[in-house]
């Protein structure tokens, strides 16, 4: 029974606990038979605790007689607005510094909506509405002032959606009495002070010194500067290692300076006119060279740690695709928290780390990577402890206002849909925003869950510095531009205080400017057109061929033995553990490796080299192809066991998980994951190869390009399930094209192979390089059908002498070099139909087929050397499922015509040119393929 439920019970003495179980017994027969106020609390308390014959308590009686009904009802009326207040204050809270004149009051928190006066409740003993005595709170009427004051200032509170009663309970008494509101001092509020005028200063600067150049300035926000200074206090004191930030551009360059460490000389540097003008995007950008881009400075993140703090901060860089960052920087901090070092499921501490998620209020709620990303917060393999998400709400996005923006009356209302506590603050006011950041601190370190502060204020200007808002904003506009500065804003306040005389109002800004003139003014000429260049990796242009991944036979079988090993007191699958258990003798004479075994043993091998190993995805432990199985489940208790946990000698986890329905999120988490750590493996896998559409922001602006724009290092491996076999047109094509299109500086690796050996030995390669100066992602097209077609299964030698090929040769043909004129090329499932179609042929002497296994970076000095070896060679044919405008054929033309002798033919076979990627009638898909295959292998 909850407190509120022991208030009411509480007020009735004597006769009236006989009158009200006489109405409880009417109420059980007919609802409609008591009074009101009587049916609303039977409705929602139930039966008076001394009914209940569990309750072993007293109730006295009051000195001074009884209860009239006519109290009762005034009690449960002050009741009702005990309640109207903490759930709807904030709609009359004074939470808009400009343009808040939709905030309407509520008539819900008046007192004429509940029949009540203020004589009423100053009779009301406060115990009754609050449950507890309230120091120097005598009476409800004083009780009722006291909470309007908590909930209808500068801050308000939305709780009411969470639905644990302990957690909720806990809210409304930090908000009711005071715990999180921190004391100012006069210093205090002097350094605030300081703060805002170092933050409105270096705007002011940046304003007169490079005028016409975009900043995104987080005026009208200024306060968020002073909310993470206090972020980075507590988590001194707390020993936390590590913030990590992710933000869009509105006060990026401000945060950068003032909570990074950032040097001002250095952000001057990169607002000056920088080389190769012609070839940059944006003003400031960095200078392009060695095929490297660099980024504009208001995309770029980075680090920070002071020699006396015990926190460092990570600032994620981040391009404007604005809320795309949030999954990044949550994968960022779960690798921080994990602990990878022993074997099993690699274990989180979640106060080493946590995120600070600061948003567009226009991004947050119209972004759906946001809901996404809240979604994963409380998910085994993704929960970080819980974020603190900052909305930086300037009521504006980009030139669309709120109300064309929004079906909701908050930007943050999304977030009550997790589940998440919402404090919305005035960003006028600095210390009701650092109150503010102290509750969501806290909160986060109580119960681990993420919190949402809506800091509302505006912005200064348009959508940068160059933008004219008047035009789409004329009304607000003219409020900003009447409305003082929020260091003016509290510099008054602190004057009206006595804490400053009107002649320091100004100094501290004025300060701020003047040292910024002077670290300017101290620059020489060529500081001053200096730009910041990601230096060129030697180990980028390394092609990976010399990395040894073959594995002794002895360590093969050991590891293929213990991954048949069980715990004794687990309980299989029995239909399940007989298919595994066919696995004991596969690396034995005879016997093949399939596809699932081959993963299992390159991950196996892996874990003993001591990588640790993190793979997510959808329906990942099982396999979308019901192949994988490195999650089992006890069928008498659903607990999980992992065949990899039981590899003995093993120092290093293996955590596998089921994601959530998410790409984006998921791949982004993933992602950042990878970024973070420079010790693990990290494998995303698409459910089917096309889903990955979903999360394309991901692949085009973070990991193929985040080395080249921002130095960033990933070694990522995506699979991507992808093939040709009559499933139509959404669960043929993982777009293989897109990614080559993306392909360039060697920044990452595309492989389309088609046996077990060859993703065992890539697998191996792609664990080798984490954390190296040579890592990069890897694009991996893997099999559907072909999981179980015995043609993709090998000797168990080829694990332990073989190594990756760029380029496989068909065993079936090229016997005779001098005979060969027709060589024909592809990738993929089709050139394991084209072997199996082989057999039927009877002359295959003048034919050579080979695999493209790797197909960026292009394995052009191998294929030199088949061309060389086969010097009769006419026509040089390239074959594969998708349609020409798809697929790899317009990746290849050019490289393939490149290295072809002047009097050889290039020919393209496979399906024509289309908008949708495979039909949708397997009959249809069935002759096509067979003609593609007739064709790739005719002979004149």
């Amino acid at each position: 029974m909850d407190g509120s439920s022991n208030r009411i019970w509480e007020a009735f003495h004597g006769p009236n606990m006989g009158y009200v179980e006489e109405q409880y017994e009417l109420f059980l027969d007919d609802p409609d038979a008591v009074d009101e106020s009587l049916r609303h609390i039977f409705e929602q308390y139930g039966a008076p605790e001394w009914m209940d014959a569990d309750y072993g308590g007293q109730v006295a009686p009051q000195s001074g007689g009884t209860t009239s009904f006519t109290d009762l009802k005034k009690l449960t009326s002050a009741m009702k607005l005990v309640e109207a207040i903490r759930r709807h204050g904030h709609l009359g809270a004074d939470i808009y510094p400009v343009g808040g004149h939709d905030q309407s009051h509520d008539s819900l928190i008046d007192l004429e909506s509940y029949n009540l006066t203020n004589e009423d409740l100053k009779k009301i003993d406060v115990k009754l509405l609050a449950g507890h005595e309230h120091k120097g709170i005598n009476n409800g009427y004083e009780y009722i002032e006291h909470l309007k004051q908590k909930y209808l200032g500068k801050t308000s509170y939305e709780f009411n959606h969470i639905p644990d009663d302990e957690e909720r309970e806990w809210l409304y008494q930090q908000v009711e009495t005071g715990a999180f509101e921190i004391d100012f001092s006069d210093e205090d509020k002097k350094d605030l002070l300081k703060r805002l005028g170092e933050v409105e200063g270096f705007e002011a600067f940046l304003q007169k010194t490079f005028v016409a150049q975009k900043r995104f300035s987080i005026e009208g926000l200024d306060v968020m500067v002073p909310m993470l200074d206090h972020l980075v206090k507590n988590s001194n004191k707390d020993s936390v290692e590590h913030i990590m930030m992710g933000m869009a551009h509105r006060g990026r360059l401000n945060v950068l300076a003032h909570i990074l460490g950032k040097p001002y000389d250095r952000i001057f540097s990169e607002f000056a006119h920088s080389p190769n003008k012609e070839l940059v995007p944006s003003e400031g950008s960095t200078g392009i060279n060695y095929g490297w881009t660099g980024d504009v400075k208001y995309h770029f993140g980075g680090n920070f740690k002071q020699d006396e703090s015990k926190t460092k901060i990570t600032l994620g860089h981040n391009p404007s695709h604005l809320e795309f960052i949030n999954p990044i920087v949550e994968g960022y901090t779960r690798a921080v928290q994990d602990d990878r070092s022993n074997n099993g499921e690699a274990k989180p501490d979640f106060n080493k780390s946590f995120s600070v998620q600061i948003h567009g209020d226009a991004a947050f709620i119209g972004e759906g990577v946001v809901a996404e990303t809240l979604n994963l917060a409380q998910l085994h393999g993704y929960k970080t402890g819980g974020a603190v998400h900052i909305i930086a709400n300037n009521l504006v996005g980009f030139t669309t206002d709120k109300v064309e923006g929004r079906s909701t009356k908050y930007a943050s209302d999304l977030a009550k849909g997790f589940e998440m506590p919402v404090l919305h603050v005035n960003a006028d006011d600095p210390v009701a925003c650092i109150r503010a950041v102290e509750f969501a601190y806290q909160y986060r370190r109580k119960f681990q869950k993420d919190v949402v502060i809506d800091l509302v204020g505006y912005r200064r200007y348009g959508h940068n510095e160059m933008d004219e808002p008047r035009g789409t904003q004329p009304l607000l506009y003219q409020e900003i531009d009447a409305h003082d500065t929020a260091y003016e804003v509290y510099a008054k306040r602190l004057v009206e205080e006595k804490v400053l005389s009107e002649d320091e109002k100004m100094k501290f800004k004025e300060d701020a400017i003047q040292k910024l003139r002077d670290i300017y003014n101290g620059m020489k000429e060529h500081e001053i057109h200096e730009t910041y260049v990601p230096a060129l990796p030697e180990g980028v242009a390394d092609e990976l061929d010399s990395i040894e991944t073959k594995v002794n036979q002895d360590v093969l079988k050991q590891v293929n033995k213990d991954m048949l090993k069980r715990p004794e007191d687990f309980t299989g699958f029995k239909k399940l553990e007989k298919i595994l258990n066919r696995r004991e003798n596969a690396l034995e004479e005879g016997q093949k490796v399939d596809w699932a075994l081959g993963e299992a043993l390159a991950f196996g091998t892996i874990l003993k080299d001591g990588t640790p190993i993190r793979m997510t995805g959808q329906d990942s432990e099982r396999g979308t192809f019901a192949h994988r199985h490195l999650v089992l489940r006890d069928v008498k208790t659903n607990e999980k066991y992992s065949p990899m946990h039981g590899i003995e000698g093993v120092d290093a986890s293996f955590s596998l998980y089921n994601s959530p329905l998410s790409e984006v999120a998921v791949l982004g988490f993933e992602y950042g994951y990878s970024v973070q750590t420079d010790d693990t493996l990290v494998l995303w896998e698409a459910q089917y190869g096309d889903f990955s559409n979903v999360a394309q922001v991901i692949f085009d602006q973070f990991i193929s390009s985040g080395r080249a724009k921002w130095g960033q290092i990933a070694s990522l491996v995506m699979l991507l399930p992808h093939g040709y076999e009559g499933q139509g047109p959404e669960h043929s094509s993982a777009r293989l094209e897109r990614y080559l299109q993306l392909s360039a500086e060697n920044n990452w690796t595309v492989a389309n192979v088609t046996t077990a050996g060859q993703y065992f030995h890539l697998l191996r390669r792609q664990a080798a390089i984490v954390g190296k100066e040579n890592a990069r992602p890897l694009i991996l097209m893997t099999p559907k059908s072909l999981i179980r077609n015995q043609r993709v299964a090998v000797d168990g030698t080829e694990l332990s002498e073989g190594k990756f090929q760029t380029v496989l040769e068909h065993k079936e043909t090229g016997d005779n070099p001098e005979s060969v004129k027709r060589l024909v090329i592809g990738s993929g499932k089709v050139m394991v139909d084209l072997e199996e179609a082989l057999e039927d042929m009877d002359n295959t002497e003048s034919l050579h087929c080979v695999r493209l296994e790797q197909i960026y970076p292009f394995p052009e000095d191998r294929l030199k050397e088949l061309l060389k070896k086969y010097k009769n060679v006419e026509d040089i044919v390239w074959v594969q499922e998708e349609p020409k405008n798809m697929g790899s054929w317009e990746f290849v033309n050019d490289r393939i015509r490149d290295i072809m002798k002047k009097k050889q033919n290039l020919l393209y076979v496979g399906r024509p040119d289309r908008s949708s990627p495979a039909v949708g009638d397997p009959n249809i898909h069935k002759a096509e393929q067979s003609q593609i295959i007739e064709e790739a292998l005719k002979l004149d």
